[in-house]
């Protein structure tokens, strides 16, 4: 029975790494065009105590090659309680921002959710149709809001995702969480290749306000701190799939802050397993399930072995299943994200992989986590 249990559990998870990684082949390399600029873009970015991270934002935004009577910025202070707000007006007054529609608003708490709150409070003052998120530590590419403008008018989507990665240092902890992030990043566009989108990150994600207004914003979500962006994706896909899209463009990434220190890395998965329940997608659900099973037979491999439950040979066999489908979606991710430098540290990071994995799962049942200075329960 334990035999037949394992060969499942194996089997199940390559089959459907695999789909997800000839999915990510399916999406196709989105090429910027000389098209003329019609979009209308509300960019909102909530933040809280973000004073060092904010100048890296506020330059990027500064350098966007787009027109500018284009767009506006909408940052949303929630209760900062650094010098946030004085850098936003001091950066914000000097010549590079000039002719760019940049204003800082109040949250409005109203929920559970922070952000979400922030969020609604930013549509709520948007002068325009198409709203873009992303958060105050990212920093973003020159050609971005050319890179949504012409797939809104090639394609014409009512909601698009788009892709993030990590920036720092190249400390292990950092190379281990890109490779995390990276294999995150892999499964969200080999899931829009197959036709079935399970993931997006609100770092990079994009719609039009009709849309917001049409499934009620994040109504029925705004109990749960977390999912600002899955929720609001499963929302979307309910009303019309085929228009919710991904923007596979080196032009559209979004570069962020991976998490400090251990303490902090823990905490933001613990907040991102928080709303694993919640899910309403039953391949989202699918693909959790598998991934902490394939990780949870690693780890049993050890004692399985040591109780002459299994040999070492057919342990390490399917060791190197699992760490080769795992490394063929990475491989393509990191090629896509030009971050093949991580992969220096894949052997190590697969071998710990599983017990973060797996500890988080466990944790996230039984504990609170921190986010930017609160507590928050399941």
């Amino acid at each position: 029975m334990l035999t037949v249990g394992v060969i499942f559990i194996s089997i199940s998870y390559l089959l459907i790494i695999g789909w997800l990684t000839y999915g990510f082949d399916q999406v196709s390399d989105f090429k910027l065009q000389d098209l003329p600029s019609k979009t209308s873009f509300s960019i909102i970015i909530p933040f809280r105590n973000e004073a060092k991270s904010l100048p890296h934002l506020l330059n990027s935004i500064s350098k966007l090659q787009y027109p500018r009577h284009l767009f506006e910025v909408i940052l949303v202070d929630d209760d900062s309680d650094d010098d946030s707000v004085t850098v936003i007006s001091k950066l914000t007054s000097e010549k590079s921002f000039n002719n760019i529609n940049i204003q800082t608003i109040t949250n409005i708490r109203q929920s559970n959710s922070p952000k979400k709150d922030a969020i609604n409070s930013a549509v709520k003052t948007s002068k325009f149709n198409w709203i873009i998120t992303t958060d105050a530590d990212c920093i973003l590419p020159n050609y971005w809001l050319d890179a949504f403008d012409a797939f809104i008018q090639t394609q014409h989507p009512n909601s698009i995702v788009a892709p993030v990665t990590y920036h720092g240092e190249t400390s292990f902890l950092n190379r281990f969480q890109t490779l995390d992030f990276l294999s995150l990043q892999g499964a969200t566009i080999g899931g829009f290749g197959i036709k079935h989108p399970i993931m997006c990150n609100g770092a990079n994600f994009a719609y039009r306000k009709s849309s917001f207004v049409a499934v009620n914003g994040f109504k029925d979500n705004d109990a749960i701190a977390s999912g600002d962006d899955v929720f609001l994706l499963e929302k979307f896909l309910a009303l019309d799939q085929a228009k919710v899209q991904y923007l596979k463009s080196s032009h559209a990434m979004v570069t962020t802050s991976p998490a400090k220190d251990l303490k902090h890395l823990i905490h933001q998965r613990l907040r991102w397993a928080s709303k694993a329940s919640h899910y309403n997608n039953w391949f989202t659900k699918l693909i959790g399930l598998m991934v902490l099973l394939g990780n949870l037979l690693c780890l049993g491999l050890i004692p399985a072995v040591y109780f002459n439950l299994f040999s070492i040979k057919i342990a390490f066999a399917l060791f190197i299943i699992k760490f080769s489908i795992d490394f063929l979606l990475l491989f393509k991710t990191a090629r896509f994200f030009k971050q093949e430098k991580q992969l220096s540290s894949y052997l190590l990071a697969s071998v710990l992989y599983p017990i973060f994995n797996v500890s988080i799962a466990l944790l996230a049942v039984f504990t609170s986590y921190e986010w930017k200075g609160r507590k928050f329960r399941k």
